[in-house]
């Protein structure tokens, strides 16, 4: 089975990154140096069913169909992920814990299989590194203590 684990430290308060990578207002801002996806009625409720929605690209619609599984806020979210193309039904943990002065954040996405599984794993394993190094920093640097983009902020949440 191929998986994929990354883990980076922000120096902002676990709360802030919770805001930043539950609030589907602020997703899309992260995303945006992947396929730019957006959650769609996505909510912090265990059954919840949401889509992640992202630019099409040959051969893929962009749409990825999930259910939330597990919310301990603002400490861990866990939730299931299918290609509404079909294919198999993988597993997204994030687990953020107080790290040095900020915070840690771990990402796994886990059950991937075959040949056809690796590829994808290796595919969205540079995807969600670029997203959480490159896409996430400027959105944790732009909210302010209440998780609400400071005024006047060139980034602008949908």
């Amino acid at each position: 089975m191929s998986a994929i684990h990354i883990i980076r430290d922000y120096p902002h308060p676990p709360e802030r990154v919770w805001q930043a990578v539950t609030d589907p207002g602020l997703v899309p801002l992260w995303t945006a140096t992947g396929a730019g996806g957006r959650p769609e009625g996505f909510d912090l409720t265990v059954g919840t069913k949401f889509q992640l929605i992202a630019k099409p690209k040959p051969g893929w619609n962009g749409i990825v169909d999930c259910v939330v599984l597990e919310v301990d806020a603002p400490r861990l979210l866990r939730y299931s992920w299918t290609d509404n193309g079909g294919g198999e039904t993988t597993e997204v943990v994030y687990r953020i814990e107080p790290y040095a002065d900020g915070t840690r954040f771990t990402y796994d996405h886990t059950g991937f299989t075959g040949i056809g599984g690796l590829f994808m794993s290796m595919l969205l394993g540079r995807v969600r590194t670029r997203m959480l190094t490159i896409g996430l920093p400027p959105v944790l640097d732009q909210l302010d203590d209440a998780g609400r983009l400071r005024p006047g902020s060139p980034l602008k949440s949908g």
